[in-house]
């Protein structure tokens, strides 16, 4: 996984912020600016404040993160968390990467590292009050899978970085140590996420929506241990990219909730796994 928190500062010190998005062809659509708006670094770990397609603005609002992030440890494999209460704080951007208010969370709504690898925070502000004190409006989650080729961008509020690069493709299975993990987004080489990057919000350039959670990378080429995962074909293919890193698609999520940002793993088209 990319750990959550880089114990060498030195490794941040030779990695680049992200080289921006090429111009899109005439033919694209222009990309939008990715900048930091909405996102949130945690004590550990990268994060964003999310709404899905439906939410209204006097919901409560959600923050996004990795299941590896949460302040009570790794979830095992096969465990799933769901409405445990917390006090999470989480420390706002602006678009300019600084950091400008503190949100709470009231509750882990979801969380859970098997088939992927997601934190649902709830928070006890709502969308409206956010906006009010701060100015600064939620990620919407895509509610459609992302295709290969797509540009995209990494959002770091942890380290106040963006990583920039393509979906290259997906992985059927991606295994690390006893965790594994559906259908995940490979992204292209130039996106060298580090530890700390874990739960940044991966961004379609084109729409500006997020389209995965950033979670892990092969670091030095093992063979699915940790923090060095590997992919598993359809057929038991086993195959090592060391250096390259990943991200879990979000597409699925707002499927599993219902009226004002409730949780119901219960609703028809909910896949993510349930406890």
């Amino acid at each position: 996984m990319n750990k959550p928190l880089l114990a060498a500062l030195a490794t941040l010190a030779v990695t680049g912020v992200g080289v921006a998005p090429a111009a899109a062809s005439p033919a694209a659509p222009a990309a939008r600016t990715v900048s930091f708006a909405g996102t949130v670094a945690l004590s550990n770990c990268s994060g964003s404040v999310v709404r899905l397609p439906a939410s209204e603005d006097d919901d409560p609002a959600l923050v996004m993160s990795n299941g590896h992030c949460l302040e009570t440890g790794f979830p095992a494999a096969g465990e799933v968390v769901v409405d445990q209460p917390s006090s999470r704080t989480f420390g706002l951007l602006n678009a300019s990467g600084t950091r400008v208010g503190t949100l709470r969370a009231g509750k882990i709504a979801y969380a859970t590292m098997t088939d992927t690898d997601v934190s649902l925070y709830q928070l006890t502000s709502t969308y409206a009050q956010i906006r009010g004190s701060y100015g600064i409006s939620p990620l919407t989650l895509d509610d459609t899978r992302p295709t290969a080729g797509t540009p995209i961008t990494v959002v770091s509020g942890y380290w106040k970085r963006t990583y920039a690069c393509d979906v290259d493709g997906f992985a059927y299975r991606l295994k690390e140590g006893e965790w594994t993990w559906k259908d995940s987004v490979r992204y292209t080489s130039a996106c060298q996420t580090i530890g700390g990057t874990s739960g940044s919000p991966v961004v379609d350039n084109a729409t500006g929506e997020v389209v995965a959670v950033n979670n892990t990378g092969n670091e030095d080429g093992g063979r699915c241990t940790d923090n060095n995962p590997c992919e598993v074909a359809e057929d038991g293919t086993v195959t090592v990219r060391e250096g390259i890193n990943y991200g879990q698609q979000t597409y699925q999520i707002p499927g599993c909730f219902g009226l004002d940002n409730k949780l119901d793993l219960s609703r028809s088209g909910c896949v993510l796994p349930k406890p």
